[in-house]
Parts: structure tokens; sequence; C-alpha cells
């Protein structure tokens, strides 16, 4: 006999022949004992904290592999674990053998900054390889220490609430028959079957402030339907987990010796910030004395001026650039400089910010290797007595500008200001501003 889990009240379950819905979401449900009960839907048309869907969305981040790996992601392998682009498909696919300890794990190298009370959605397209003993598949939203993610355990679906705010990883697995909303078996309110080899997309959207309903689910023929929800509210002694300010991640590993070899496919993701996006952190700030000029000694040398990178003790932090002031000090010498992320200076004192800072700079480095970075922003300035050059960065652009890391070998990247003169021995001083948003 079927039952409805009412999604709201999940202690309570009815045994049903009959759903009434409304916009194809249960609204009234009839018992077996001729009971009509009255439900309040559980439907997407709003947001996590229930407002109307109509306001524009604001994009925190989004990938997608258009003509190769995108630098946005870190990844790390075990074993024989590979990946491999596929251009025809703008997708990764992330390949195990059939060896006991194979795996990928792709982990993009910001974690994105939640703003309390506005509801924080995640989604992330992905095909995964047919399930089999001692395969374990992941995707979602996560970390190594907290997030959410749907996973495939062998041939057993669940979706997964990680959270360390006991000291320890604790993971709460809900398996797809327990799924509080739909089990996505066909028998529920969407009536779709899931099948995780076909491509899916997986949504979570987050009422966090620590304590407020984590839903998720899949997209259908272009609507998100909620497979579970997550309760906090008014249950638990404390937060849910540490923290909503997370990585987007993707998994395929062998916990045991398998069957043949699997790929599963990476696609696309975005989080978004339903409602807009404010800024609103602890401002910081590193500049050069006055009386310590940095002299570029050669001609046309690129030297590094200044630079920020997070802590190695806050990897997790959101750091976002907000501002660069640069002087040249030599009259009538013209300068050019760059703003470089993931590059790597030498030489010089790397220096805390303050105690309470996330972030450590280094304003006596000597030397530059650019490497796997990348120049994001350059431009030119004049040495003059008139006054210093202002660079400006839209604030509705300062994410682009948020400092990043490697989980997998405990790295993080540098946010560099290079400044180079056409003449030798030019003097230049430089600030460097920023915003904490994880204070």
């Amino acid at each position: 006999m079927p039952t409805y889990r009412d999604p709201l009240k999940p202690s309570n379950s009815y045994p049903v022949y009959k759903v009434q819905t409304c916009s194809g979401q249960p609204l009234e449900v009839f018992t077996t004992s001729g009971e009509s009960v009255y439900v309040q839907p559980a439907t997407t048309a709003g947001d996590a904290f229930g407002r109307s869907r109509v306001v524009e969305p604001y994009t925190i981040f989004d990938s997608q592999h258009r003509y190769q790996q995108n630098s946005k992601w870190a990844t790390t392998t075990g074993v024989s674990g590979t990946t491999s682009y596929q251009v025809n498909e703008s997708a990764v696919h992330l390949t195990t053998t059939t060896g006991s300890g194979d795996y990928i794990y792709r982990e993009t190298k910001r974690v994105f900054p939640y703003q309390p009370g506005k509801s924080f959605l995640s989604m992330s397209s992905f095909v995964f390889a047919a399930g089999k003993s001692n395969l374990r598949q992941r995707v979602g939203l996560f970390s190594s220490g907290n997030g959410i993610f749907f996973e495939q355990s062998g041939t057993t679906n669940n979706i997964v609430l990680r959270s360390s705010v006991n000291g320890t990883v604790v993971e709460t697995r809900i398996p797809q028959s327990s799924w509080n909303y739909d089990q996505f078996n066909g028998s529920g309110v969407t009536e779709r079957t899931l099948d995780p080899t076909k491509a899916n997309i997986f949504w979570i959207d987050i009422e966090w402030l620590g304590v407020g309903d984590v839903r998720t689910g899949f997209v259908v023929d272009g609507r998100p339907e909620i497979a579970h929800i997550f309760h906090g509210d008014n249950i638990n002694d404390t937060t849910y987990m540490t923290t909503a300010i997370l990585p987007l991640r993707q998994e395929i590993e062998n916990v045991g010796a398998t069957a043949s070899n699997s790929t599963a496919k990476q696609i696309c993701g975005t989080v978004i910030s339903e409602g807009g996006y404010d800024p609103r952190g602890l401002g910081g700030t590193i500049g050069h004395p006055v009386n310590a000029k940095y002299d570029l000694t050669a001609t046309g040398v690129l030297y590094p001026i200044s630079a920020i990178r997070l802590k190695s003790t806050r990897p997790d932090a959101a750091v976002v650039l907000a501002g660069i002031s640069l002087v040249g000090a030599t009259n009538n010498a013209f300068y050019n400089w760059q703003l470089v992320a993931g590059g790597t200076s030498s030489g010089g004192t790397w220096t805390s910010a303050g105690s309470t800072s996330s972030v450590e700079y280094n304003i006596t480095a000597t030397g530059f290797v650019l490497g796997a970075g990348r120049v994001i922003t350059e431009g030119y300035a004049v040495g003059s007595n008139q006054g210093s050059t202002v660079i400006d960065l839209p604030r509705t652009d300062l994410l682009k500008y948020q400092l990043e890391r490697n989980s997998f070998t405990g790295t993080q990247d540098e946010l560099t200001l290079l400044v180079a003169s056409d003449t030798a021995g030019a003097d230049v001083i430089a600030a460097i501003n920023w915003e904490e948003i994880t204070e």
C-alpha cells in the first residue's frame, strides 16, 4: 500500500489511495480510511526563505568546460585514477580502473560566500558510472568536513549531510527509500525514476543561518523538484554544520576492487545567491611605507610589488580584493602594472595581516614566476607629482578577485601586483585593500 510522507512534518505518513495536486504539488491527501488530510505543499516556486523567485539571481560562480578543463577546479587522483577532457561533450571524464583505491576528486579552488538571510542555491550537472559493488560516487556542495551531496554507493542512492560541528566528521546519510518528499522511484509527485547513469542536475538550496532547512533534489523537465529536506530549526541544539561557505565537488572512488572500469562525467556547475549579494566583510589593507619605496632595478622587468594570500590555517575563508592604489614615484617614468592570480613570489617575508585576519602578505619579494598563474587585469601609469593612480574594481565584480586555494595540496594561490618601468631604478609604492567576508 503506498504512503505519503508530509515533507514539512516528516514524522507524519499516511496510507493513501489518491493525492489531489495543485501545479504539480500535493495539496490534499485522501487516506484509505476515507480521511482527507490537508498538506501544505513544499513548492520550489519560492526560494529557501519562501520568497517568490522573481528577483534576478546573483551568480557567485559558474563553470563550464567548453574548450578545456577550466582552471577553476583542483584535481587529485589516486593509484590509477585519471581525468580526460572531451571537447565534443564539453565535459570532463573521471575514470577509475578495477583496482582498489583508485579515485578522482575534483573541487573548486574557491569556496562560495553565503550571506545570512539570502537563499543559497547550487546546481551541478553530472553523469555517474553504472553502480557496482565497491564503487562510490558523489556530487554536490561539500568539502572534506562539511556539506551536502548526492551519493551512489554500490547501487544505493543517498543524499548526505556532512558536518564537523562536534570536531569530527559525522554524516547523516538518507537512502533513497527514506527521502521525505519524492523518492524518485516513479511513484512520487514527479513520477520520475532517477537514473544516475543519465545526465541529471542535482540542486541544493540552503536557508542556513546555522539552523535552517536544506532542500535537495533534481531538475525535472526544467523544474527543480524536491527529493529530500533536512530540517534544522527547533530540532538541533547547535548548528547542523560548521559553515555553508563551501566548494562544489565531485568524486569517484573504488573503496575495494570493482568488476570493471568506471567513468563518471562532470559537466557544469553554478552557485547563486538569490535576491542579490552585497559583500559586507571586515576590511583589510597593506601598503609600502612612504619612506621605503620599491626600487625597479631593471628596465622592463615585472617586479612583485605586493602580494596577498590566504593563511594556511584558514584555507576555507572567503576573501575578495577591494581596491588597489599605485604611485609611480619617479617623475616622467612610465609604468605597466599587472594583477596576477596563481603565480609564485620568491624572496621577502610573508607576514600575517593580524591575528583575526585570514590573510598574509608580502611587500618585500624580489622575484616572481608566472607558472600556471594568469593575468586577470592590467594597466599603465606615469610617474608624476600630481597624485596616485587608483585602480577601480567594480563592486559588482568583486568576487572575480576572490583568493583561491587548492585544498588537496594545502597551497594558497597568491594574488600579486606586478609593476615594470621603462626607467631603470624607478621607484614605486602601492597598497592593496581587501574584504574578509568570513570574519
